[in-house]
């Protein structure tokens, strides 16, 4: 058999490959202690695993769901946008569930990108953003996120011509890998680029309820003519703990979205109902749950900043997300000291460069796992120059 040509061009993913690197580990007896992936060990709360546990036995619940979702879902992540953001969404046109917003993302190039257009694409970024411009036959475009800005993309600074074959920029903020959030002034900036080049926006914002410090994510439907160029996508999985249950939306912009939809209605059956009454459940509910998660998470993070100070490696410090991104010591690639912390610390990291080739000289850690197991993983960080 021959596989199409597509898959050629595909690198294999980030996280498999680090799976398979513990796994070997873990397979000769090893414990390993994993920062590598992004993963809640926090659970779903309570309430919302009733209601799926509720619903889960209505016989109405075991047949096919409907691709659009159900629109007492739509109606309350339209509401919930409007109580958290401020922005009113219309649930039947401008609102629609998805089987976690990573499916969203794959599928989104499908929509708008033919064979030989440019995608703009920050680096380092989520590779799911290059991936499906290529599957969907596209060029990635690479635009370097510096520390020195912020990591935020330096938009005029892309050559007109670059601008002129591209489709879509995608932005993610907060930002994983690095943790970096952008303020409403970028948002709009961003809006006039995409409006002067004829450009759609993707905007990935799974961790606007990941915060710390009292601080207070945008969302890009914030910006001043966002639903005229762009679709957000959002997710239950870091704001409820709810990866395992694969459910998120995209929102905004009807014609982006009525291209989504058309798209997965041939491809997916929807998601399932039960989940759907959770998903419910969770935006309309109590949001403690979120505020004491938050201080878990930060409580984390300022540990594990203090650590990587006192061996060496100089952390980005940040107000959003679950992730730390920190520069190595000199002397380093990113991977020789993922994989020296591996071998020596039998402790797990994402190296900077599974991010892009601008995530050199860095690597990330995320902060999702359980306490006691943080404790541990300090220590064999704190072992590791001695």
């Amino acid at each position: 058999m021959r596989i199409s040509k597509r898959m050629d061009k595909l690198p294999p993913y980030l996280f498999v490959e680090i799976n398979k690197k513990i796994a070997e580990k873990k397979a000769k007896g090893i414990d390993i202690i994993s920062f590598a992936i992004g993963d809640p060990d926090i659970p779903t709360p309570q309430h919302i695993i009733d209601k799926i546990c509720q619903e889960a036995n209505n016989p109405v619940n075991h047949r096919y769901p409907e691709t659009a979702g159900l629109p007492e879902l739509c109606q309350a992540i339209a509401k919930w946008y409007k109580v958290r953001f401020g922005v009113a969404l219309d649930p039947s046109k401008e609102v629609l569930p998805l089987l976690g917003s990573k499916e969203g993302i794959g599928h989104i190039s499908f929509c708008f990108v033919d064979p030989g257009d440019l995608v703009l694409v920050t680096d380092p970024g989520y590779p799911v953003y290059s991936t499906s411009t290529i599957l969907a036959g596209g060029e990635p475009y690479f635009i370097k996120l510096a520390e020195e800005n912020g990591f935020l993309p330096d938009l005029e600074a892309i050559p007109e011509k670059i601008t002129q074959k591209a489709k879509i920029l995608w932005l993610n903020y907060p930002n994983n890998p690095t943790g970096a959030v952008a303020d409403l002034q970028f948002f709009n900036k961003a809006v006039e680029f995409a409006k002067k080049n004829d450009l759609a926006i993707c905007h990935d914002a799974p961790y606007t309820e990941v915060a710390l410090d009292g601080y207070r994510p945008h969302s890009f439907m914030e910006a001043i003519g966002a639903k005229d160029v762009a679709i957000e996508f959002h997710s239950l999985s870091k704001t409820y703990n709810m990866t395992g249950w694969r459910i998120g939306m995209a929102v905004g912009n009807q014609k982006m979205i009525d291209a989504l939809f058309r798209f997965k209605s041939n491809l997916d059956s929807g998601i399932p109902q039960a989940i759907q009454y959770a998903a419910i459940e969770g935006l309309t509910g109590s949001q403690d749950s979120v505020k004491e998660q938050n201080i878990i998470y930060q409580r984390r993070r300022d540990k594990m900043v203090n650590a990587l100070k006192e061996i060496g490696i100089k952390p980005f410090v940040s107000k959003a997300t679950f992730y730390i991104w920190a520069r190595i010591p000199n002397g380093y690639t990113s991977v020789r000291l993922a994989t020296e912390l591996l071998e020596k610390a039998n402790v797990a990291v994402t190296p900077g460069t599974g991010y892009g080739s601008a995530g050199e000289g860095y690597i990330r850690l995320s902060l999702t796992l359980p306490d006691n197991r943080l404790e541990e993983g300090i220590k064999r960080l704190l072992t590791w120059r001695k």
